[in-house]
């Protein structure tokens, strides 16, 4: 119902148009992110006015790994909606071209400051692996720690947390303390919204 209010800016018969070509998308972007990504491109084309077109086919651009368009797309999507959306995304999409430093600018920038909740810890995520990117393995762990990391945390985000935190870790070969971590993420994450189970049961594999 969001989308189409956002679509009655257009004639009937192209927005009924527009609103098939993202359901398509959104069928297939699991699938095959490539025909997704072809739907959301053409949405664009009948309706590239319409933020939630571009930010649509920004997400579907970032899920088949074209981070420039990606990129271009998040930053139209803000232009035309506003706020501080979408902003770890785009950090992300920054990471995916190789210029992490660009990535912590946009995590530590003043925008940043305006993203809360599950948000803010994805972009705190994000920022944390551009740190890696740089080798500042030191700076990514205090980053997470400043998230909030905590043992005793469950859920998805709690569990998103942990293992980045494991990973990290991991990067700086405190592989026990890594396995502890990745421990506490399948016990934050019942419902396995992360591959920490196996993450955990490769890495034991391994130290047999």
């Amino acid at each position: 119902m969001e989308v189409r209010r956002d679509l009655r800016g257009l004639d009937k018969s192209n927005a009924d148009l527009v609103a098939r070509h993202l359901v398509a998308a959104m069928h297939f972007v699991d699938e095959d992110p490539g025909v997704a990504l072809a739907h959301g491109r053409a949405a664009k084309n009948r309706a590239g006015r319409i933020g939630v077109v571009r930010e649509t086919l920004g997400v579907l651009a970032y899920r088949a790994g074209e981070w420039s368009e990606a990129l271009g797309e998040l930053r139209a999507a803000r232009r035309i909606s506003g706020g501080p959306g979408l902003l770890a995304m785009m950090a992300d999409c920054e990471r995916g071209l190789e210029r992490p430093e660009k990535a912590i600018e946009l995590a530590r920038g003043e925008e940043s400051r305006l993203v809360t909740g599950e948000d803010l810890v994805e972009l705190r995520i994000v920022e944390a692996g551009a740190r890696v990117d740089m080798g500042q393995l030191d700076a990514a762990l205090v980053t997470l720690q400043d998230a909030g990391v905590d043992a005793t945390a469950s859920g998805e985000e709690a569990a998103r947390l942990d293992y980045a935190y494991a990973e990290v870790l991991l990067a700086s070969g405190r592989k026990k303390e890594a396995l502890e971590w990745f421990g506490h993420a399948v016990s934050a994450d019942p419902g396995q919204n992360t591959d920490a189970e196996t993450r955990l049961a490769e890495l034991e594999d391994q130290s047999l």
